[in-house]
């Protein structure tokens, strides 16, 4: 049984997302000084999939059926050739890495409630309203 909506399982893959573009944006604001350093991005749809396909289950009822391959595909993390650099080759903008930071923290922040919301609604349903 399983007392856990499928939203939290959403929510949870988002988490990570947002967590993995921390990362990303944070490595790239590290390697600002960085010669020839290529700044990264997220393709925040595109990890969400996949997170999506990794957690479904499959059954082949008959031999001949095409295998069901999940959490495959390109991964969401993209180097960025296309902006324009510096002299020593580096192509991170702060400002940018900045916003993109700023706003991932508010996407995490309300995620965050949203889960917090749904587990104290749990909370109350298992202590009868208390």
């Amino acid at each position: 049984m399983n007392i856990f909506p499928s939203s939290i399982q959403k929510m949870e893959q988002a988490l990570s997302t947002s967590t993995l573009k921390q990362r990303v944006h944070a490595g790239n604001i590290a390697n600002v000084d960085t010669a020839n350093y290529k700044s990264k991005q997220v393709n925040f749809q595109q990890a969400m999939e996949q997170a999506s396909a990794s957690q479904m289950k499959s059954y082949r009822t008959d031999a001949r059926h095409l295998e069901f391959q999940s959490g495959q595909g390109a991964t969401p993390v993209t180097v960025n050739h296309n902006t324009k650099m510096t002299p020593n080759g580096n192509n991170v903008d702060m400002d940018f890495e900045m916003a993109e930071l700023a706003k991932n923290q508010l996407w995490y922040n309300a995620v965050t409630e949203r889960v917090n919301g749904k587990l104290s609604s749990l909370s109350s349903v298992i202590n009868g309203g208390r």
